[in-house]
């Protein structure tokens, strides 16, 4: 399975699953990143990090640690 973190710039794509535990599964699920909602990668930082993605209409940063724990098809 790829992650959010393989994601290419540009690209549209589809939350499978999420992985983590406690704190950081929640964290990751009340920016409304949830199983089955599209998610666009708008870019990169020059370092890799943070990615700035749109979901659910609005844009947001998320770290490449947590964009790992996000699973895409």
């Amino acid at each position: 399975m790829r992650t959010l973190k393989e994601a290419e710039i540009g690209e549209t794509v589809k939350v499978v699953k999420l992985r983590g535990e406690g704190a950081v599964r929640r964290r990751i699920m009340d920016m409304g990143i949830t199983k089955g909602t599209e998610v666009t990668v708008r870019k990169v930082a020059p370092l890799g990090d943070p990615l700035d993605i749109t979901v659910r209409g609005y844009q947001l940063s998320i770290r490449k640690a947590d964009a790992e724990k996000i699973e895409i098809e």
